[in-house]
């Protein structure tokens, strides 16, 4: 077949789970309703941050970057696979491909980087607590959240462009949404440019991000060990072991379709399960698990919810 390069087509045919109707309606109905809870807890974890001066903490600086990031991340993805999953015609036009590309990757990666600040934070909280305020100020907590931003756009840029100068041999992406490893499939030949490049991407912004989180918590964990009150010790375990559990998820999932190797020829099916794993579920963890839990979150919400109680009470008697 004549190689056509992706800039000369108007749209694509995104197959998605078309081969299941009845799988279709199930996932729409879970996926709603995963993205709602999503962008609920992240929304509601951003507004407390913001109104409870409490929670003007670095710890919740980054929690709060992170919420954003996983309401961005699943709002780029989440409403176009809604439309796919109902829509007979299941198609979406080039600059949308573009863009969702390279929203997904961005915010993807962007997390990665993310989430190791975020455990180089709590190693340095609970490690160094009386000196915690001062070495994780914002001139501390800026940068790396910065940091992350620009990790996530910079890469992103430059995998999504290798991509759309791919000449490709068809338009039917076998997924729900334009994910980049399922547009260089329709590759007509493999660039070792391209390869290289993704291959490099992936090893800096997965297994190096992980390794470090790993080290942080191996800290962590040494720090713990030491604590004399059994309490603290099991409430510090209970909270280690729920981020480790949505580590544990995203950094796996996101390995398994990165990282894999190039010969592999599984299932296409179990791809897409995997990119919702990491795409749907993590995002709607996040904020339970991080943050949700924690006493000083619940207050914060129990007055949140009382002064919009107390607000719709007093214009009610006016």
């Amino acid at each position: 077949m004549q190689a056509e390069n992706l800039t000369l087509w108007s749209f694509f045919f995104l197959e998605g789970f078309s081969r299941y109707p009845t799988l279709e309606i199930a996932l729409f109905a879970v996926s709603l309703g995963m993205y709602l809870i999503t962008l609920l807890g992240n929304s509601t974890l951003i507004l407390i941050t913001v109104l409870d001066a409490r929670l003007q903490t670095p710890m919740y600086f980054f929690l709060g970057n992170l919420s954003f990031m996983d309401i961005c991340y699943t709002s780029a993805s989440i409403p176009a696979l809604l439309v796919n999953l109902l829509s007979p015609q299941k198609t979406i036009t080039f600059s949308g491909c573009a863009v969702q590309m390279y929203l997904a990757l961005a915010l993807g990666s962007a997390e990665c980087v993310l989430l190791a600040a975020m455990a180089f934070d709590r190693c340095v909280a609970i490690r160094n607590p009386l000196r915690y305020p001062v070495l994780m100020g914002r001139r501390a907590c800026v940068p790396l959240a910065a940091g992350s931003w620009a990790a996530g756009c910079l890469t992103a840029l430059l995998e999504t462009s290798l991509a759309l100068q791919t000449p490709l041999c068809g338009r039917l992406i076998d997924h729900f949404t334009c994910e980049i490893l399922a547009v260089l499939k329709l590759a007509c030949a493999r660039s070792l440019l391209v390869d290289t490049t993704m291959l490099a991407v992936s090893v800096l912004l997965l297994p190096v991000p992980m390794l470090f989180i790993c080290i942080s918590y191996a800290f962590i964990l040494s720090t713990i060990l030491s604590i004399r009150s059994a309490a603290g010790r099991s409430k510090a375990f209970s909270t280690c072991g729920a981020h480790l559990a949505v580590v544990v998820l995203y950094y796996g999932a996101a390995l398994s379709m990165y990282l894999k190797p190039s010969s592999s020829s599984g299932p296409q099916q179990t791809d897409k399960i995997i990119s919702l794993l990491y795409g749907v579920l993590t995002p709607m963890l996040n904020p339970i698990i991080y943050s949700l839990r924690n006493k000083e979150v619940k207050e914060a919400v129990r007055k949140l919810l009382d002064k919009i109680i107390s607000g719709h009470q007093t214009q009610d008697s006016v």
